[in-house]
């Protein structure tokens, strides 16, 4: 499969949902009185997969078969089951604002996954970008300041294998997309997670369901039809046609948008290390898709006057 730059409206929507996704750790936090770790999880991928089951006659594309279908079948278990809870219980061992210098990790990994595996390569640009981002997530942080503690290793370690598993989703994923239809493959992984989340958690979530508030089920529609319906099928049309280590590059933005959402709506204060960190992670972006964008269409050439006095 061959890649091109990416598209200007795909940047843009790219932008767009980071922004939707830096919030779902806000919506973690406003939902732990209601649900785990595990119930969120079955949850969210539960309800997007019987909402996206029925349409399954109209979506376009072949259905995964035989290795893809294995390959689909793994890449729901390691997205939609284990990185959500390896998550949560890293930050659980750790603190929830140390966690933020590992975040800056999953560009990394997933660009260094693609480049092993997808054969993808990273030009210095790129890398540059990627270091920016990194330094920008350990500003908004302040690492420096005393209170600051490295959570344990476990916590660690636990964190970052959750980015190995995330980094599935586009390294098993895009190879896939010119043999299947995007929708469909992601439908086959999301029902894959609800029978492996539904053995493991179905009881305790079906029972913390019927004790949800109206504004918890609002929170978890807004994570299953935007953050993941609306915004997994998004990824795999960007990354059907652009290199992942370019399309990750945008992640970087999930900080700088997460820290805005948790003042606003949790009412955590804002910092100058915040703000600078912010400055630092959008140069670093500005660095690494710099010559990486096109137009979303191309101009055509004026045809010559000879041309257009002889008509079509």
């Amino acid at each position: 499969m061959t890649s091109s730059p990416m598209r200007l409206s795909f940047l843009i929507v790219l932008v767009v949902m980071n922004g939707f996704w830096a919030g779902t750790y806000s919506a973690f936090k406003a939902l732990a009185p209601h649900l785990d770790a595990g119930q969120v999880a079955t949850l969210r991928y539960g309800l997007a997969a019987l909402l996206l089951l029925p349409c399954w006659p109209w979506l376009r594309g072949a259905a995964p078969r035989g290795a893809d279908l294995g390959r689909a079948v793994a890449m729901g278990i390691l997205v939609f089951v284990l990185a959500p809870r390896l998550q949560v219980a890293g930050v659980q061992l750790g603190r929830a604002g140390d966690a933020s210098v590992l975040m800056a990790l999953e560009p990394l990994v997933t660009s260094v996954a693609a480049a092993l595996f997808l054969h993808e390569h990273i030009g210095p640009r790129r890398w540059l970008g990627f270091a920016l981002g990194m330094a920008g997530v350990v500003v908004m942080a302040r690492v420096w300041q005393p209170e600051f503690q490295l959570p344990g290793l476990t916590a660690n370690l636990l964190f970052v294998a959750s980015f190995f598993c995330e980094a599935a989703y586009s390294v098993l994923g895009k190879p896939m997309l010119t043999r299947v239809g995007l929708v469909k493959l992601l439908l086959v992984a999301l029902l894959a997670a609800l029978v492996v989340n539904g053995l493991t958690d179905g009881p305790a979530a079906w029972n913390a369901a019927q004790r949800l508030p109206l504004r918890a089920w609002a929170i978890l529609a807004y994570l299953v039809v935007i953050c993941t319906l609306v915004g997994y099928v998004v990824w795999f049309v960007v990354i059907r046609e652009t290199e992942v280590n370019v399309t990750v590059l945008t992640v970087f933005l999930q900080p700088v948008v997460g820290v805005c959402i948790a003042a606003f709506v949790l009412g955590e204060r804002l910092h100058l290390g915040q703000l600078w960190g912010s400055l630092v992670i959008v140069l670093g972006l500005a660095i690494g898709l710099s010559r990486q964008i096109k137009p979303s269409r191309p101009r055509q050439p004026r045809p010559a006057a000879g041309q257009q006095l002889a008509g079509k």
